[in-house]
């Protein structure tokens, strides 16, 4: 590696987020106007506008994304102990939701090429306690809806498509998030949207919609009998000043997910021919990658490993994060005996141990992002 700490760079984090002006002011106007907690005009409009950009009836906005995903599973009203299939590549919140609502998680290896639920792998673990699949299209490429979506209706099978990483994502023209039977998103921070912590679920179905919106807000009952609460509910809101900033945030989403992929093309044209890297699926036939996070796997040598390129990459003020632990591996699902002690995903242990994501968020300038690619070719040579 050639000493390049002389011309070291600012910190750049993994993830820094774009607000506008124009957000600020939306914020404030609702502060003004006294819209504060978690009901009013901005909560509604920020649904409203949501479901209508997804060309869906029904949206509910929510605390987190984790919290959607919790809501959106107890809507179906699945019985105790039914198996619900998800990805052992993911983020753990997609098994939690699963073990809360007392019911089990089966877990599928992922593709290496997409890095996404392979449908092949959903069809060799359907039984008949199978009642539902969560879909999660992983950082930026989504999974393959059509094979899934047949094997759903062939099977009776219900889907909840976790959309979280792909506001704006189109899977053959059609967005992403619109093809469950119930659909969650979150707008933390790192996503394409924020609202700073935030999430909404989405769906066609007027009995979800009716139960989703009750699980949110404690289950309350009805006028004077408020207080005589109907089921066990969360208190998960979104509050008005988050909505505000989401109003003006989806505004600006052709934009965004146009600036995403420049900055995935900058990333990609510079790294590319780098012969130990291999990056994620960067178009198919039904789709072309979003770049939520710009991933990299580091390909098995006896050089060096991704932990120590992530430390060397630290040095040098730039921060990245691993991937998703596989699901199978995590300390809790392990001390809990939630999956099968010798559980092997191959495709996702891998995936897990070799990737990283580099900075990425849409705050990154394109220097930093020329520095970055300059500082990992230099750390890897070519």
């Amino acid at each position: 590696m050639k000493n390049i700490s002389k011309s070291k760079s600012k910190f750049i984090p993994v993830n820094r987020p774009k607000v506008f002006q124009s957000d600020i002011k939306n914020v404030v106007r609702a502060l003004k106007e006294n819209w504060i907690s978690g009901d009013g005009p901005y909560i509604r409009k920020f649904e409203n506008n949501f479901a209508k950009f997804h060309k869906r009836k029904y949206a509910i906005s929510v605390s987190n994304g984790t919290a959607a995903l919790e809501i959106a599973l107890k809507s179906l009203n699945l019985k105790k102990g039914s198996e619900v299939i998800i990805p052992a590549f993911s983020i753990i919140s997609t098994a939690l939701c699963v073990i809360k609502n007392k019911l089990k998680p089966i877990l599928v290896d992922v593709d290496l090429e997409t890095w996404n639920t392979s449908p092949e792998q959903i069809i060799k673990k359907i039984n008949k306690k199978t009642k539902a699949i969560i879909i999660t299209h992983i950082y930026g490429f989504p999974v393959d809806m059509k094979k899934v979506l047949k094997i759903a209706k062939k099977k009776n099978i219900l889907i909840i498509e976790d959309a979280a990483e792909m506001i704006g994502q189109k899977y053959k023209n059609r967005l992403c998030g619109s093809f469950g039977d119930v659909s969650t998103f979150s707008f933390y921070a790192n996503k394409h949207i924020t609202t700073g912590e935030g999430g909404m679920i989405l769906t066609n179905n007027k009995n979800i919609f009716e139960k989703s919106k009750s699980l949110r807000n404690l289950c309350f009952g009805n006028g004077q009998d408020r207080f005589n609460h109907e089921d066990i509910g969360w208190n998960y809101r979104l509050s008005s000043l988050q909505a505000a900033m989401g109003i003006s945030q989806l505004k600006k989403i052709s934009y965004l997910v146009k600036r995403k992929r420049q900055i995935g093309k900058l990333y990609y044209n510079k790294l590319k021919n780098n012969k130990y890297i291999q990056i994620q699926n960067i178009s198919s036939n039904y789709a072309k990658n979003i770049f939520w996070v710009f991933g990299i796997l580091i390909k098995p040598n006896k050089r060096f490993s991704r932990d120590i390129i992530a430390k060397k990459l630290f040095k040098e003020n730039i921060q990245t994060r691993n991937f998703f632990y596989p699901m199978h591996k995590q300390k809790i699902f392990r001390r809990l005996k939630i999956f099968k002690k010798n559980s092997k995903f191959p495709n996702s242990e891998f995936l897990s141990k070799n990737g990283l994501y580099l900075p990425s968020g849409l705050g990154i300038t394109n220097k930093e992002i020329s520095y970055t690619c300059k500082v990992l070719n230099s750390i890897l040579g070519k």
